[in-house]
């Protein structure tokens, strides 16, 4: 399962498309909805959309997404990720993944987090990032990438189940196998939703008071 993360996460960006083609396509209805669409503003990049629900609290599901730091204990194909500056409500992150067959890439990002509150007053988390690339120089034999943007949004479902809805841009990044392309569009985002909702499964089961 992991090795089709980081494949899958380069794919959507040597799919063959038509040059202006914006249309979502769709490419899961279930569990997870996924569509996908071009971005022609950047080469070879893709905009992804996913909705679902996890089975576990918000309070968790923010904890497990809030510690950047950890990233390379639990989530796939990150080997290090680091927190270079940090506010309230915001820090600057560093990331590098290591995927198989190709170069490792990394990517300098400023996260920004938020509270909002449905009609009837349910708390709701927001969490988003843009790139800050030339925060941090570029590595030898490492290719940045430079369009990294997107958000997760959180509303409870309860106390035990959260909504989702996780968008982001994605790119190549320097040269890829033609034969990636053939690789399933929808096991790097269902990858990562599994991996954060174990997490934050981990995290809740830690928090619960012993028997």
């Amino acid at each position: 399962m992991r090795n089709s993360l980081g494949v899958s996460l380069l794919v959507w960006a040597v799919a063959t498309v038509a040059v202006g083609e914006e249309k979502w396509e769709t490419v899961s209805t279930a569990p997870v909805s996924i569509r996908v669409r071009l971005r022609p503003d950047i080469p070879g990049g893709r905009e992804v959309w996913a909705e679902g629900s996890m089975a576990v609290g918000l309070p968790h599901v923010r904890a497990a997404l809030s510690n950047h730091v950890h990233f390379r204990q639990w989530m796939p194909y990150v080997t290090e990720s680091r927190v270079l500056e940090e506010a309230p409500g915001t820090r600057l992150t560093y990331t590098q993944l290591d995927f198989p067959l190709i170069s490792n890439r990394d990517y300098v990002l400023r996260v920004v987090e938020e509270e909002g509150h449905t009609e009837d007053g349910t708390v709701t988390f927001l969490q988003r990032w843009t790139p800050d690339s030339d925060a941090v120089p570029e590595r030898s034999g490492v290719v940045r990438l430079r369009h990294n943007s997107g958000s997760w949004l959180f509303t409870p479902q309860g106390e035990d189940r959260v909504r989702y809805v996780y968008r982001f841009t994605v790119e190549p990044g320097g040269s890829i196998p033609g034969f990636l392309a053939g690789v399933g569009q929808k096991d790097a985002v269902l990858d990562t939703v599994r991996a954060v909702e174990k997490r934050a499964r981990q995290l809740a089961a830690q928090s619960s008071p012993a028997p």
